[in-house]
């Protein structure tokens, strides 16, 4: 990508009432634009990270059975009064119609998912069956805030498991933790799974993946000694209390914002709207749920969060719109241009990201303190200084060590 075509620049400014860290160097650096209080456009560099985490996300759900398919954000009223869900969720847009029907934007998929599901599964031969989406959800918040951590418009993945029983539930449970756990681990996140109530989509408890930042929106008691780990809401110890798992360190407490989270629905939806199959003695029963959420959007969040300093972003590598920034000082050297421009095609052709700083208009400290902000994972830099040694500066843009490599040692390490 030429930076000269890029359709989004970076900015000085941000609008007044942005407070958080992650909109205000997301808005800086290019990567979306604040349209209202609660919803963002993802710009081109913006949708490229999303992109990269809803690649990580996708692998791993294919990874345990889960099969992909993409639900409708528009429902019909009907499907929410069955639940019960059209007078007892507050979030809930409703939206009428020309006609005067009423309609639903999706903050959940609960209510399209389960009768889809009706069609699909007969006999115990079908289960177990997982389905995911990752598609775009409405909250109506009554105060948005955090930037993309907390929206009225934003995006999750939200996977629905179908089970002949409670064990098998269970069993699957756990296949889903640990892909959490993994898919949280590639992009440089450390996760805790903490025992919350099931607000209102169920009695039971449920589960939220956490990672511990001080943006985060939630107080949790954790145990450094074991997996142990609470949120602080319904939690019957305190900071400094023996852990009530393992016996054996205190408890600390921590700031942290929910990335994830999993709801045993139990029968609730399959009876709610008479989802049945046959097991083996040909008796009807009604499956156990399970739903499995991840906020795409808000991963992207606490990224920036947890990974920025005074310049800018940091990208972990595997979430970065590009792997290489290469940067062209050039005042109008010819040469400079030609060797930029060659190496740029040599590093497409070998199959790396770049986004290449062609701009004549920009001084050269404003092309790194762009760099900075953008935070790609590698600056490479070539100018009439470096092309006179027959070298490259390369720079990591989490560290301050300057090198200079010849390009075939580049190309030889990429």
């Amino acid at each position: 990508m030429l930076q000269s075509k890029l359709f989004s620049h970076t900015k000085k400014d941000v609008p007044k009432d942005e407070k958080s860290l992650n909109a205000r160097l997301l808005i800086k650096a290019g990567y979306v634009n604040k349209l209202m209080a609660g919803a963002y456009s993802f710009l081109p560099l913006g949708l490229r990270v999303l992109n990269k985490v809803r690649k990580v996300i996708r692998s791993e759900m294919d990874k345990i059975g889960g099969q992909e398919i993409l639900m409708p954000s528009l429902h019909p009223a009907s499907n929410w009064k069955r639940s019960g869900g059209w007078d007892n969720i507050d979030v809930l847009f409703k939206v009428k119609s020309r006609t005067g029907r009423d309609y639903a934007l999706g903050q959940s998929h609960e209510e399209v998912v389960t009768p889809l599901a009706k069609e699909m599964i007969q006999s115990y031969k079908d289960l177990p069956a997982a389905v995911y989406q990752i598609h775009w959800k409405f909250r109506d918040e009554l105060r948005a805030k955090s930037g993309i951590l907390r929206g009225r418009d934003f995006e999750m993945k939200d996977m629905y498991s179908f089970h002949e029983n409670q064990a098998d539930f269970d069993r699957f449970y756990q296949e889903v933790k640990k892909a959490y756990f993994r898919a949280y681990e590639k992009l440089g996140l450390t996760a805790k799974a903490t025992e919350a109530s099931g607000g209102s989509f169920t009695e039971k408890i449920s589960y939220e993946f956490m990672v511990l930042t001080k943006a985060g929106e939630d107080d949790i008691f954790y145990c450094d000694n074991c997996d142990y780990c609470i949120n602080v809401e319904i939690a019957k110890c305190e900071k400094g209390d023996k852990c009530p798992k393992c016996k054996k360190a205190n408890l600390n407490k921590a700031r942290a914002s929910e990335v994830g989270n999993v709801f045993d629905l139990g029968q609730k939806y399959s009876k709610d709207f008479d989802l049945t199959f046959t097991d083996k003695k040909g008796k009807k029963k009604y499956p156990i749920m399970g739903c499995y959420g991840w906020g795409t959007t808000r991963t992207m969040g606490v990224l920036v969060e947890k990974f920025s300093d005074e310049k800018g972003i940091i990208w972990p590598e595997i979430a970065a719109p590009f792997d290489f920034h290469l940067i062209e000082i050039s005042a109008n050297n010819k040469q400079v241009k030609k060797e930029a421009g060659k190496l740029y095609v040599q590093l497409k052709e070998a199959g790396i990201e770049v986004l290449y700083d062609d701009r004549d208009d920009k001084k050269p400290g404003e092309k790194f303190a762009d760099c900075d902000l953008i935070g790609i994972p590698l600056r490479v830099v070539i100018s009439p200084k470096t092309l006179e040694q027959g070298k490259l500066e390369i720079k990591e843009r989490q560290s301050d060590k300057v090198e200079l490599v010849s390009k075939r040692a580049l190309l030889e390490r990429i």
